[in-house]
Parts: C-alpha cells; sequence; structure tokens
C-alpha cells in the first residue's frame, strides 16, 4: 500500500528558519532507518507560504494568490511517499519521528488504479 505520511510546518519553518544542526542529523538518521523498513519513494521538506502560490477556482475565472494563504497549522511543512504494510506500522515510525515540539504528522493512504476501477 502507497501512503503519505505528511509533517505538518511550524512558525519556525513558515519563517524561513533552518532546523538545527542536530535536528537535521537526527531527521537523516531517521530516514535511514524508515527506508530500511518501508520502501521510501519519495521525501521532501517544502519552502514558505510566503514563496508558494494558490490556484483557486469558483464562479468564472481562477484566482492567483501569491503566499502566504492560510494559518501556517494548516501548512504541509514536508512529506514521505512510502510503500509499507500498513498505516500501524506508520504510525508506530511516526512515534520515533525526532518532530519539534508542536509538530504534528499526518498519514494518509493514496488511492491506487483499483480504487477506481468500475465494478460488475
Amino acid at each position: 500500500m502507497r501512503f503519505m505520511v505528511m509533517i505538518k510546518a511550524n512558525e519556525n519553518s513558515e519563517a524561513g528558519k533552518m532546523p538545527s544542526a542536530e535536528l537535521i542529523a537526527a531527521m537523516g538518521r531517521f530516514n535511514e532507518e524508515f527506508g530500511k523498513a518501508v520502501k521510501i519513494l519519495s521525501l521532501n521538506g517544502l519552502h514558505p507560504l510566503q514563496s508558494g502560490v494558490r490556484v483557486s477556482y469558483g464562479k468564472g475565472k481562477p484566482t492567483v494568490t501569491e503566499g502566504p494563504f492560510i494559518e501556517t497549522k494548516e501548512v504541509l511543512g514536508g512529506y514521505w511517499m512510502v510503500e509499507a504494510n500498513s498505516k500501524e506500522e506508520l504510525v508506530e515510525w511516526a512515534l520515533r519521528c525526532p518532530a519539534e515540539e508542536g509538530d504534528t504528522i499526518e498519514i494518509r493512504q493514496i488511492f491506487g488504479a483499483s480504487d477506481f476501477a468500475i465494478k460488475k
């Protein structure tokens, strides 16, 4: 099964402050061990909202809004795209992640082609 494991941004990441060298090293060790347990398809941190843009669709013409455009608590700060045996396995790994105080990790399963197959 494929999952997206997301870590929410925090005030520091949205202010453009880089994590401490210790946290970067701890996350590197975590990612190395995590990659031995599950297949990591992709992992990335994201730049702050101030450098982003949003295209919104409503009635008429789409609207383009330069960042920042939402509260920090709702912003994605980074993610892992993984193949794992279960959501529960990923919860166990999330509990081991060297996240900072106040961080939130969210785990969501990714739809596969078979989820959209027409059933007869």
